[in-house]
């Protein structure tokens, strides 16, 4: 759907007229993000180079009535960047410097198109890091982190992105500029308003810059790889672990199917026959590194682990790394369409939830291999599939919905950290209740009363 030219010549006047697509052919890159099966061309893309700029663009849309769309990368999984038709996308990735480092504080702050990893590459020369670390932290922008809440493999011991936010810039749907929080390590002076826009998807204003709490670098780091013949031991292996006061950096699992596809992707050396392999990793002093090692070598073969290998250096430890790391990439290679879902259980379900999956996926004659985090229990069943075959994605739909009322069964959450976006929206208001589904619509009303922000994610 066209947007007015009277809108589009405006819109040149406030950035850069190279930095506006409309053709067709030039937006169709910005009409999907990394879920499968949903596309849609918006009416613009704009690329603004700071906040004035972005504010300036959100002023001209809310005048106009025209939704907007902001996207980074485009790596989420639940829609949350798929723009709606005849939208403004407004692409934040030319908001990508650096603007402090200060390690006397333990802070830095950063532009919302800056890529994740370089935040954690930034804070090392000072023996500092960012913790949170997103499958997708090559290329995931860090106002997209922010505005999902991304977790990652080191979620279990540092928590997600929520934990690192101290404060932030960003524009509201009348194009306002607000600062929320600041630099004090504590701070209660009225309502945690950063908070509301940690998680909230683009939905109730525009990230444009993010203060970050950054942590002191662990001095060791000890990674091992556990290997089962059931998954139940794997579970067990997890819950001994958690029961013994050990909390590890890193504590993933792949099982059979992913296994086998990570083993014929890289090569790195796992066995083919086992049920499911238990990524390890603790860090830290170099003491209590070396201890809380054998500790959890030693429970895995109490829980009858086949093998326990451990990294010797730090070549090594990247390569076990590798085996978790490459588990989408490997798994996307079998079939046209991958579709990478997100719930999470009680850690105390995890074996029941597994099994409950694989079950699911024979049922409906599916493809299924299953990864994810199991020490928070956050995993992420991936359906292989093809977007083209009809009868089959109708059964890919019918087993995620029995997969997403079983994890709320078990007392789960229908995402850990993809985000609802359009994928989750359906099953938002079964776990959340219709009290707390209505507060959160009041919370939007009054942010965003035209519901130009992003309009269709989060609420059907």
């Amino acid at each position: 759907m066209p947007l007015p030219t009277s809108f589009l010549d405006s819109l040149t006047k406030v950035v850069r007229p190279k930095a506006v697509l409309t053709s067709p052919e030039d937006v169709i890159p910005y009409g999907f993000d990394g879920t499968a099966a949903l596309r849609e061309s918006p009416g613009a893309v704009v690329f603004p180079n700071n906040t004035e700029e972005v504010a300036a663009c959100v002023r001209l849309a809310s005048a106009h009535q025209i939704p907007v769309v902001t996207r980074g990368s485009g790596t989420g999984l639940s829609g949350g960047s798929v723009p709606t038709a005849g939208s403004l996308v407004l692409c934040l990735v030319e908001l990508n410097s650096i603007l402090n480092i200060d390690p006397r504080n333990l802070t830095l702050r950063a532009q919302s198109g800056v890529i994740t990893q370089r935040i954690d590459e930034a804070a090392a020369p000072y023996g500092l890091f960012y913790p949170p670390d997103p499958g997708s932290l090559k290329i995931s922008t860090i106002g997209g982190n922010v505005a999902e809440n991304s977790g990652g493999l080191r979620g279990l011991k540092y928590g997600v992105t929520r934990d690192y936010v101290m404060g932030m810039e960003a524009v509201l749907p009348d194009g306002t500029i607000v600062r929320l929080g600041n630099a004090c390590v504590k701070d209660v002076a009225g309502y945690s308003m950063k908070d509301l826009f940690i998680g909230s998807e683009g939905t109730l204003g525009i990230i444009t810059e993010v203060l970050l709490k950054l942590l002191p670098r662990p001095a060791a780091r000890k990674t091992l790889l556990a290997v089962f013949d059931r998954m139940e031991d794997a579970a067990e292996t997890v819950s001994a672990i958690i029961a013994a006061r050990i909390i590890p950096c890193t504590l993933e699992f792949l099982d059979r199917m992913t296994v086998n596809c990570v083993e014929s992707y890289a090569k790195i050396g796992l066995p083919t026959d086992c049920d499911a392999v238990l990524l390890m990793e603790t860090d830290g002093h170099p003491a209590a590194v070396a201890e809380e090692a054998e500790i959890m070598r030693e429970l895995a073969l109490k829980h009858h682990a086949r093998s326990v290998r451990a990294a010797n250096d730090e070549a090594e430890a990247l390569s076990l790394a590798a085996a978790r790391r490459n588990a989408f990439s490997a798994l996307a290679r079998i079939k046209p369409t991958t579709i990478l879902e997100d719930i999470t259980v009680p850690r105390s379900e995890l074996a029941k939830m597994v099994a409950y999956i694989a079950q699911t996926a024979a049922a409906y004659k599916l493809q299924v291999g299953t990864f994810g985090h199991m020490g928070d229990g956050n995993l992420h069943p991936t359906f292989l599939t093809n977007e083209r075959d009809q009868d089959e994605m109708k059964r890919v739909h019918e087993a995620l919905e029995a997969i997403v009322e079983k994890a709320l069964e078990l007392g789960g959450t229908i995402t850990g950290e993809h985000g609802v976006g359009i994928a989750k929206k359906p099953w938002l208001k079964k776990q959340l209740g219709d009290a707390s589904y209505d507060l959160m619509r009041k919370i939007k009303a009054a942010l965003d009363p035209q519901s130009l922000l992003n309009p269709g994610k989060i609420f059907n």
